[in-house]
């Protein structure tokens, strides 16, 4: 944005009443996906889950989400923001209430994560259409700390749900009920925003069905494969390849097909076409692969080799939260002051790396003041990254690419999440088996993650058994930190590959407020 560009003009009521539709919005699908991680064990042993199937808990959130958000974009660009930011929260609700009243594990599996990942995705387009991007640092990282809060403060809400008795966590779903209702009605009076002209049947002639069906069959498979490798089956046998080959074959075919589709294609080429967007994706996929590590896993961390309650451990990660979800918001807030996104985009790399480092350094008779500084710089890091890569994918597009490019960027985000929480679950499954004593081990099924299984147990057992378990889990968690450092570099050197682009100063106004909103 050149120095000489007008300032940026006061906003309408009815734009802040339609960011507040947002930012709802975002935090009710956020929270969801956080908050579950720590109440697993729970939610397993209250459906009786004897063949290990509560991974899939998890996953299932990724795996629905994902698939969907590449359509959700398209629908979109091709029928408005609004519609369709309605009808995923109000299948995300339903998906809630369902999770909330399972009776057992393939029902809890099949609610899960339903719309999720629309509204994220949707939340992302419908800001970009609001605010231009040289203005937008103030409110993606506002969309941001949202976003942050929700993630971070899931674990706590998670393990205060499941510390006292057997159904109390199905509240963990319930409470998306009443946020739902709050969200669909704030999206319904009061995001005023412009839709594209045309039938019906001529908007759904301009979807890009083929390309949507063979991205959700892809993506479906690939996770599900990532979800069993190294858990249910070895990672070379044919129920983990077979889906997680063809998953990724079909994913490839339809990057070659959207390149060729000639009318609405889901993925525009352009998008990866040029180097600075390129790198954005890669470094984004770098980050969802490292966030979801520690989101995860640093509850298990210190319900394991601390003893401490789903409860504590959330309390235990406080540290982390206080920083990251501040970080958010002033990187998106310095990259609009300074009018540079590169900067922040490597500070955050080389915070994340540094952190990894030091958090792999944690034992079990590691101090408080220890293990309570050393998550803070790794989560420094992530929370900057949740936003920042945002900025130059954007700059070096048109402004009418904006639903594909954050399609495209969130479908990534989630993607590389599943990889992220199949790369960590199988470094500490395969780590555990290693460094475990072998009387412990003895005590679970052949393929059964043992880290959370293991967890309600160890406070059971018997000195000197239950220190050498401890040990064992804080060695297997190092180097979860360790792998994630390598990763996190790479993230760093995709990076450097981003050229300083002017931000654009203007908005697409096929999809902007309306203009009579605008003249309050």
């Amino acid at each position: 944005m050149d120095s000489d560009s007008p300032p940026p003009q006061p906003k309408s009521r009815a734009f802040w009443l339609s960011f507040l539709a947002l930012m709802v919005s975002v935090f009710l699908s956020a929270l969801d996906m956080a908050a579950v991680g720590t109440a697993l064990p729970t939610i397993a042993r209250a459906l009786n889950d004897e063949k290990g199937e509560y991974i899939w808990v998890g996953t299932a959130y990724t795996r629905s989400s994902t698939a969907v958000i590449p359509l959700s974009g398209n629908l979109a660009d091709v029928f408005g923001r609004k519609i369709i930011m309605l009808g995923s929260i109000a299948v995300f609700a339903v998906g809630s209430a369902l999770a909330g009243a399972a009776r057992n594990m393939d029902m809890m599996i099949a609610a899960r994560g339903i719309g999720g990942g629309a509204i994220l995705t949707l939340t992302e387009i419908i800001t970009t259409d609001l605010v231009s991007l040289a203005e937008r640092g103030l409110y993606q990282g506002l969309i941001g700390f949202m976003w942050a809060v929700a993630s971070f403060s899931g674990p706590a809400i998670g393990g205060a749900l499941t510390l006292h008795g057997t159904n109390i966590w199905r509240w963990l779903f319930f409470l998306n009920l009443p946020i739902s209702a709050l969200a669909f009605t704030l999206v319904t009076f009061f995001l005023s925003v412009n839709r594209p002209a045309g039938s019906v049947h001529e908007k759904l002639t301009r979807v890009d069905w083929i390309g949507n069906a063979i991205v959700v069959a892809g993506s479906t498979l690939a996770i599900i494969g990532l979800s069993w490798g190294g858990v249910r089956y070895h990672w070379y046998s044919v129920q983990v390849l077979a889906p997680l080959i063809i998953g990724l074959v079909l994913l490839v075919v339809f990057a070659v097909y959207e390149a060729k589709v000639p009318v609405s294609p889901t993925i525009p080429r352009d998008i990866v076409a040029n180097r600075t967007s390129l790198s954005a994706l890669l470094a984004t996929t770098m980050h969802g692969v490292v966030s979801m590590a520690m989101l995860y896993y640093m509850p298990v961390f210190f319900q394991a080799c601390f003893g401490a309650t789903p409860l504590r451990s959330a309390v235990d990660f406080l540290p982390g939260t206080a920083v990251a979800t501040p970080s958010a918001f002033i990187g998106s807030v310095a990259i609009m002051l300074l009018k540079k996104y590169r900067a922040i985009n490597w500070f955050g790399w080389v915070a994340t790396i540094v952190g990894f480092g030091i958090l792999s350094m944690v034992r079990t008779d590691s101090s408080v003041a220890e293990w309570a500084v050393f998550q803070v710089i790794p989560a420094m890091g992530i929370g900057i990254l949740f936003i920042a890569p945002v900025f130059p994918l954007l700059a070096s597009l048109p402004t009418d690419r904006a639903a594909s490019v954050l399609a495209l960027f969130s479908f990534t985000r989630m993607f590389s999440q599943s990889w992220g929480l199949a790369i960590a679950g199988t470094i500490l499954q395969n780590r555990l088996v290693q460094n475990l004593p072998a009387s412990f081990i003895s005590l679970f099924p052949p393929n059964t993650e043992i880290a959370y299984a293991a967890i309600p147990i160890i406070r059971t057992l018997e000195e000197p058994l239950r220190s050498e378990v401890q040990v064992a889990f804080a060695k297997s968690m190092s180097a979860i930190w360790q792998t994630m450092i390598g990763i996190a570099g790479l993230g760093f050197i995709c990076s450097l590959a981003m050229r300083e682009i002017p931000m654009t100063t203007s908005v697409d106004e096929n999809y902007a407020l309306k203009e009579s909103s605008r003249k309050e």
